[in-house]
């Protein structure tokens, strides 16, 4: 472990010479870790890779093409380039690969060496194992060794069965044994990986706890000088990944210890501290002179700043009137986010930037909302509706407010983290697609959500903005839908609609658009063109066909519901679906998207028949030829219906 030094009280010239004298010296590394604690720190987790119930998961079976990695936090010396002398290490770890009964499954496990500072490549799932992608495939610079668990066959690179490798700086395995993963699902196997320094052999074993077999070979080794294919210093860890066909992937302990001692030497830093003086001198003169024109524009705005802080006073009173969520300070999110850094960021749209921050004292995360700055009034109205409407809101299938910030000019809304991101994400940029189990799940999750705000709280609410960007995915990969900046309570003098225009083009029901009043049913047409999306993963604002012949997709899910072939409709990546269920979503998207707002259903009407507790609607009967022509629109693609931009807010 590595011996650093702190707090050495003396003269500047004495510390600038142990600055440079003193090297920091590595000891061999070794730890054991039996429970994957998601508060312990010397495990960094990527990608699908969480810990959970003291294991590691790599791989969440609600989506597809999906890496975890697993990476132990200090890097791992494994050679000397001056002495030229080798580390010996051993590791030994249990994992289990499930495939859950499936016919088809994939990819594999693999523990790795690779560079420091490794991350995982972009395309790199499947039989890529998150290691390598196709620009490094053939490449013998990726200075990459790793021994895989291979649970599908890869026609491009593998043996022509499922195996156990050794991988030199290759997809390829230099070494080979077979390996019978459905024998094996759900089993736990005890691994052991030894390198011998002096005889350069790297060799492992494993043994499965109850499906061991006499006649199976469960041994492997491969002489490697890791000298010429490995940097001095490595990465350690786990990659497992799934390509369309899935699978879980679960480490359940793992130690590691390894000999070799070194110094790392750290460059002469004197002219860094001479830089580092002549700034601050500099930057203290700046200082003043930022202070002194500070002074004289804050004198100078004392009256419209005394008026503005009476507002945030009565901003302040009537949000703590609502039971709820809890009042930060800007200067806590500045440091939760690390000043809103762009690494933080998780997205950015017309209303704003999404951020990830943690709490400075128990380092859970939560998401920071920060409200894009337009005119004043936009931004309070947007800012008090959100917060008085959804504090008041409680159901599992809506984003919890936690908190709330209005100081220094700017507004801030405190979310609990979705690890999962947003639905759009998963459907449109393929970030990792999700099984149709889960898309049916988040269909039914949404529509629940819908169902609550309707009819749920002492007071109708009217969203008027769902889209896939605005639906997240919990750890659980359950629909919580967010993003209440444009909802209203339905005041009961008004009756079922309530007036003003705002929400997304090409969400927006034709009648909302054609007089301004916002209602249940439009509401309801929004969910039906993200339940049409669900299932084909393709945008409602998106044209399908040549550009003379370009159609809406409703207008394309309806043609196949008329010839009954609504499952070409399906999402080409799905290659495991419930046929009924697919049927059952379309058509009540198209029902929910019906022209006709009297012919919709309520959205307690659509969830019945989603459980299969109604029959399907027949859509064929309830068409006048007047009527189908308006379900089947024409498109162009001058129209402003098919914009991406947002009405009111620009969202």
């Amino acid at each position: 472990m590595a011996t650093s030094y702190h707090n050495i009280k003396t003269s500047p010239f004495y510390s600038y010479f142990l600055f440079i004298l003193l090297l920091p010296f590595t000891n061999p590394i070794s730890f054991e870790i039996t429970h994957f604690d998601p508060n312990d720190t010397s495990i960094i987790y990527e990608g699908g890779a969480v810990p959970t119930a003291g294991n590691v998961e790599f791989t969440n079976v609600d989506f597809m093409c999906q890496v975890g990695r697993a990476t132990y936090v200090e890097k791992v010396p494994i050679w000397n380039s001056k002495t030229k002398q080798l580390s010996d290490f051993t590791t030994h770890f249990s994992f289990f690969i499930d495939i859950q009964g499936r016919n088809q499954y994939g990819s594999g496990l693999a523990f790795f060496l690779a560079p420091v500072g490794s991350h995982i490549p972009l395309n790199s799932a499947g039989g890529f194992f998150g290691l390598y992608n196709f620009s490094n495939i053939y490449s013998y610079e990726s200075q990459i060794v790793h021994i895989e668990f291979d649970s599908y066959f890869n026609r491009e690179w593998d043996p022509l069965f499922l195996h156990v490798g050794i991988n030199n700086n290759s997809l390829q395995s230099a070494a080979v044994t077979r390996w019978n993963a459905r024998f094996h699902t759900g089993d736990p196997a005890d691994v052991w990986i030894t390198y011998n320094a002096t005889t350069k052999n790297l060799s492992l074993s494993w043994k499965y706890q109850t499906t061991s077999l006499p006649e199976e070979n469960t041994s492997l080794s491969l002489i490697i000088d890791l000298t010429t294919v490995l940097p001095e210093w490595v990465a350690i860890g786990f990659s497992a990944s799934t390509s369309n066909r899935i699978e879980r992937h679960v480490l359940q302990s793992w130690k590691f210890n390894s000999t070799l001692e070194m110094h790392e030497e750290k460059e002469n830093n004197s002219k860094k501290i001479i830089l580092t003086t002549s700034l601050s001198v500099t930057g203290g003169f700046l200082l003043v002179a930022v202070g002194a024109f500070l002074v004289f524009w804050m004198r100078k705005k004392k009256r419209e700043k005394t008026k503005e802080k009476m507002k945030l006073i009565l901003m302040n009173d009537e949000i703590e009137s609502v039971a709820g969520p809890r009042r930060y300070s800007y200067e806590d999110l500045v440091l939760a986010t690390n000043n809103f850094s762009r690494e933080r960021r998780l997205g950015r749209g017309g209303f704003g930037a999404v951020y990830k921050g943690y709490n400075i004292h128990s380092g859970k995360a939560f998401a920071v909302k920060k409200i894009t700055k337009r005119s004043n009034i936009d931004v309070r109205n947007e800012y008090m509706a959100e917060v008085k409407i959804i504090s008041q809101l409680r159901h599992r299938n809506l984003v919890p407010i936690t908190g709330w910030c209005h100081e220094k000019g700017e507004f801030l809304l405190v979310y609990e983290f979705m690890p999962n991101g947003s639905l759009d994400s998963h459907l449109f940029k393929k970030k990792i697609p999700l099984t149709w189990t889960a898309r049916y799940r988040i269909a039914l999750g949404l529509a629940n959500a819908l169902l609550y705000l309707h009819e749920g709280p002492e007071r109708c609410v009217l969203h008027r903005d769902i889209k896939a960007s605005n639906i997240m995915l919990d750890s659980n990969v359950e629909a919580r839908l967010g993003d209440f900046g444009l909802a209203l309570f339905m005041e009961p003098d008004l009756g079922p609609e309530t007036r003003g225009l705002a929400g997304t083009n090409g969400y927006m029901a034709p009648e909302y658009i054609r007089t301004r009043r916002a209602s249940k049913e439009s509401d309801v047409y929004s969910f039906g063109l993200v339940a049409l999306e669900i299932v084909t993963g393709r945008m409602a604002v998106d044209p399908i066909g040549e550009e003379d012949e370009a159609i809406t997709l409703v207008r394309w899910v309806w043609d196949l519901y008329e010839t009954g072939e609504l499952n070409k409709a399906v999402d080409g990546i799905l290659t495991d679906f419930d046929e009924t269920q697919v049927k059952c979503l379309l058509i009540v998207g198209l029902w929910c998207a019906y022209p006709d707002k009297n012919k919709r259903p309520s959205i307690m009407q659509a969830i019945q028949v989603l459980e299969f507790k109604a029959e399907l609607p027949n859509l064929r009967a309830m068409n006048t030829d007047s009527e189908t022509n308006a379900a089947r629109p024409s498109i162009s693609f001058g129209e402003p219906a098919m914009s991406h931009s947002s009405f009111g807010v620009g969202r």
